[in-house]
């Protein structure tokens, strides 16, 4: 039961039995020197009351003593008397400083009984003496023989002499009892400090086990705990069971180290981060330094193969028109090529597109934009692609939720994550779209039921030009300018996969308010709009 009793309540409990044993030790050893002063005072007034006693016996004996002179034996006789009763007074006082001082053990009753007779047998000598001279009417050497055995006086002093030996002997063994007593009591304390000892010995050694089990191995365990925390194991868990404060103390540890633990995981996972980040700029960088060097230089032979292949298709249909002769299959070969210039044309111009946004060092105006509505509009647009044949897109809680954002760039955003899960996704698949607000962000949630990924895509999926798809088209750049888009707009963008066939999630967050009041930087020129000025332009010379 004491085991998960608080450290105080297990101290006081030691402390209390401490206290108890030595109450137990000092109680039998002041039983026993009291018992031993109690004795030597005892004896000390008793051997002072034996003195006494022993000279009024001596004086009683006088009184059986035959006068040396027969004419004074009356007056002889009474000053014997009167002597042995000066004696019994000197025994009462010291008697009575006996009891004064609490030194005998029946308060001299039996004394006192004993001076009683010794009075009254004073009292039956005193008359037997004064009937036997007033019998007489002389005093005459004739009859000095009263003390002769058998007469009435005589018979008297011996009661005298018996009663006071009866004194002396009541003394001696009051004294046989003191000391019988003291030996009793020497032998209880005995016991009792023997006793109490021996139990001292053996609480103080089950104090020193239970100390050790509840106070001594907890610490020694927290502190092997701390050890191994303080050496980077966080896992490690301090299993303390006493009970008390040493094992809140350890959950309380333990919870400190939990929370260290995610720390310290969320602690590299950001860094992991920062550094894929920090890697990421660095490539975006030199992308965007390449991109704003040869972004113009390759729009311009790329305009110049598109209008030449354009001039070319006319001229052939002019050409085919004056021969009406010709083979047309010939001429539906020779178009066919021709279309296929211009389509890679613009497939380069749309790379160039994409290494152009990299090269963008502005923010566009921001505002409050609508989610739901944006999430409409991008459904609507990715119907007419062939990716979305036989394939379901849901929208899911069309609340009007609004993000401080670019409209136009979190759109692009939206529409490359639809455009990406879409080609993932054989015919029958599902895209599930959400958006909710948490934590002050405002959420949307893309799910599919695609090819899913595995955990190496997942670690390089933001990087430039990583690319799985499925269609072998991709330049690898679209998640990585999704990504500085979120990340420039202040937001987060995730990615997580069960594995490969357990289709893909995407989340994104985006703030719902402004931070900072930002400034509408100066848009980027559209490289669309920039190669179509171009061509344009080369098409007006050629004209002209």
């Amino acid at each position: 039961m004491a085991n998960n009793w608080r450290i105080r309540h297990k101290l006081m409990l030691g402390m209390g039995l401490i206290l108890v044993v030595m109450a137990l030790l000092l109680g039998g050893t002041l039983k026993g020197l009291l018992s031993y002063r109690f004795t030597m005072k005892s004896i000390d007034s008793k051997l002072v009351e034996l003195d006494e006693a022993y000279k009024l016996r001596e004086a009683i004996k006088l009184l059986g003593e035959r006068p040396t002179h027969q004419q004074t034996h009356d007056a002889e006789l009474q000053h014997n008397i009167k002597r042995a009763r000066k004696a019994v007074l000197l025994y009462q006082e010291k008697l009575q400083d006996t009891l004064n001082a609490q030194r005998d053990m029946d308060q001299g009753i039996q004394e006192k009984e004993q001076i009683q007779a010794l009075e009254e047998r004073f009292q039956k000598l005193e008359q037997e003496v004064y009937d036997y001279f007033r019998k007489a009417k002389i005093v005459a050497p004739a009859e000095a023989d009263l003390l002769l055995p058998g007469n009435p006086v005589r018979v008297a002093i011996d009661d005298l002499i018996r009663t006071s030996s009866d004194l002396h002997n009541l003394i001696h063994e009051d004294l046989h009892d003191r000391i019988k007593a003291s030996k009793t009591d020497y032998k209880l304390s005995f016991a009792i400090v023997v006793a109490t000892s021996i139990a001292g010995v053996l609480l103080t050694i089950a104090l020193l086990r239970f100390f050790y089990r509840w106070v001594a191995y907890p610490i020694r365990d927290l502190e092997q705990g701390v050890g191994w925390v303080a050496k980077g194991n966080f896992d490690h868990r301090i299993e303390i069971h006493s009970g008390d404060e040493i094992e809140d103390l350890a959950a309380a540890f333990n919870d400190m180290t939990a929370r260290l633990r995610d720390m310290y995981r969320d602690l590299a996972q950001q860094v992991n981060e920062r550094s894929r980040q920090l890697v990421r700029s660095e490539r975006l960088a030199g992308v965007g330094f390449l991109a704003a060097g040869v972004a113009h230089e390759i729009n311009n032979p790329l305009a110049s193969i598109a209008f030449c292949g354009e001039a070319l298709e006319r001229r052939l249909a002019d050409l085919y028109e004056a021969r009406r002769g010709a083979d047309p299959q010939e001429k539906e070969i020779i178009s066919k090529y021709l279309k296929m210039i211009q389509e890679e044309a613009f497939r380069c111009k749309k790379i160039t597109q994409k290494l152009l946004e990299f090269s963008r060092g502005g923010e566009r105006r921001r505002e409050h934009t609508d989610l739901g509505q944006l999430l409409q509009v991008v459904t609507d647009m990715v119907q007419h692609l062939p990716t979305y044949r036989g394939k379901e897109i849901v929208l899911e809680n069309a609340d009007r939720i609004t993000a401080w954002a670019n409209g136009q760039e979190i759109q692009q955003v939206v529409l490359n994550l639809v455009v990406n899960a879409l080609e993932s996704m054989e015919e029958g698949g599902r895209l599930n779209i959400s958006q909710r607000v948490h934590n002050g962000m405002a959420e949307m949630v893309l799910r599919d039921t695609g090819c899913g990924m595995t955990s190496d895509v997942l670690e390089n999926i933001f990087e430039p030009f990583f690319t799985r798809s499925r269609t072998g088209k991709g330049t690898g750049l679209g998640l990585s300018i999704s990504h500085r888009i979120i990340t420039q707009h202040g937001g987060e963008i995730e990615a997580a996969s069960a594995g490969p066939g357990q289709g893909s999630t995407f989340l994104v967050r985006l703030p719902i308010q402004p931070s900072v009041q930002q400034e509408t930087s100066p848009e980027t020129p559209d490289p669309e709009t920039e190669f179509s000025k171009l061509t344009s332009a080369k098409r007006n010379r050629k004209a002209a």
